[in-house]
C-alpha cells in the first residue's frame, strides 16, 4: 500500500468521526468557535502524526486522545497569557484577572429590591421567612415562634411564592427565586 492510499483511507475513517470529534469539542470547550479551533488543531495533529497511529488499533481513541491533550496544552497557553508583565521599574508580574473588579452594582438594586419586597410582606409570613433566610432550622423557628411545624413550612412556602409573585411584577420576567 502506498503512502497516498494509507491517508486516504486515514482521511476517510477520520472524516467517518468528525461529527464525533466536532461535539467532543464542543463538550470541552463550552464555545462554538474555541471548539472549531480544538477540532481544527486535532486535524492537523493527527494528519501530521498519522505514520505513528497503529492501523489495527482504535483510531477514535487516538484522536480523542489528541483532541484532550491539545485542549489540555491551550488551556495552560491560555492562563499564562492572563498574566502581564508591567514595565515600571520595578517590573511586577501582574496577574490581570486578579485585578479585575466587578460591578456589582446591578445586583446591589435587585438585593435592594428584594429587601423591600420582604418587608412588604405580613408579619405572619415575614418572621418566618427571615428566620429561614438567616439559616434557622424549620424546628428552631417553631419554637421561637411557638408555632406548629406545618404552620412554619405553610407560612414560608406562601412567603416565597408571595415574593416570586412580586419580583416576576417588579421585573417583568419569570421569577428567580426557588
Amino acid at each position: 500500500m502506498t503512502r497516498d492510499t494509507t491517508t486516504s483511507t486515514f482521511a476517510s475513517e477520520f472524516n467517518a468521526l468528525s461529527t464525533y470529534l466536532r461535539s467532543f469539542a464542543l463538550k470541552l470547550t463550552q464555545d462554538v468557535h474555541r471548539a472549531e479551533d480544538l477540532y481544527q488543531d486535532t486535524a492537523f495533529r493527527a494528519f501530521k502524526h498519522q505514520d505513528k497511529f497503529t492501523s489495527n488499533s482504535n483510531l477514535k481513541a487516538w484522536l480523542s486522545t489528541i483532541m484532550k491533550n491539545t485542549f489540555i496544552n491551550n488551556f495552560r497557553v491560555r492562563k499564562r497569557q492572563a498574566n502581564v508583565f508591567d514595565d515600571t521599574p520595578d517590573n511586577y508580574l501582574l496577574n490581570s484577572e486578579a485585578n479585575e473588579i466587578p460591578n456589582d452594582g446591578e445586583g446591589k438594586l435587585a438585593l435592594d429590591d428584594l429587601h423591600q419586597l420582604i418587608d412588604q410582606l405580613d408579619e405572619r409570613y415575614k418572621y418566618p421567612f427571615l428566620m429561614m433566610y438567616e439559616g434557622y432550622k424549620y424546628d428552631e423557628i417553631c419554637t421561637e415562634l411557638d408555632l406548629p411545624i406545618g404552620t412554619v413550612k405553610s407560612r414560608i412556602f406562601l412567603a416565597r411564592a408571595a415574593l416570586k409573585h412580586q419580583i416576576k411584577r417588579l421585573y417583568h420576567e419569570p421569577a428567580m427565586l426557588n
